[in-house]
């Protein structure tokens, strides 16, 4: 089944909370409350509605949302949806519709952000792979064995 892509913007409905996995990924699962305002055609009344959403992220940007947004944030959400059916207590289905995030940011209609950009680490998450992504080389010291200093590897 193809991906459902979605974009979302809400506010927060409680602060983000950072686990580990055993393997040692970061996840981030936080509540988002996404407003719809209509108007009733019959009475002209303001009809709002709320639907809350679960939402989870993973590396190191799980990282920076547990460290940035709180609750009453208002955020941007891009990612794919995630539902999913369970047992109830009561021996009935439920069901759990979740975003799995791509990315999240802040939502500047009503208010400013200050960015600051963190140095890349290594075992992060690459959502646009499905999974972990491989770890990258460190960059050596020394050059290449038959290399001069001044010569490119390649």
């Amino acid at each position: 089944m193809a991906d459902a892509q979605t974009t979302m913007v809400g506010n927060c409905t409680r602060d983000p909370e950072l686990r580990f996995t055993a393997s040692g990924m970061q996840v981030t699962k936080m509540g988002l409350a996404v407003n719809y305002r209509r108007q009733d055609k019959q009475s002209g009344e303001m009809i709002e509605e709320a639907s809350f959403v679960d939402v989870t992220c993973f590396g190191q940007m799980a990282e920076n949302v547990a460290e940035t947004c709180t609750k009453g944030s208002r955020v941007l959400v891009t990612g794919r949806l995630s539902v999913r059916t369970y047992e109830k207590r009561d021996g009935g289905t439920g069901v759990s519709v979740e975003v799995v995030a791509d990315e999240i940011g802040p939502s500047l209609r009503w208010a400013t952000a200050q960015i600051t950009r963190n140095e890349r680490r290594e075992g992060g998450y690459d959502s646009g792979q499905g999974g972990a992504s491989a770890p990258r080389a460190q960059p050596s010291a020394a050059p290449a064995a038959g290399y001069d200093t001044d010569e490119e590897p390649f």
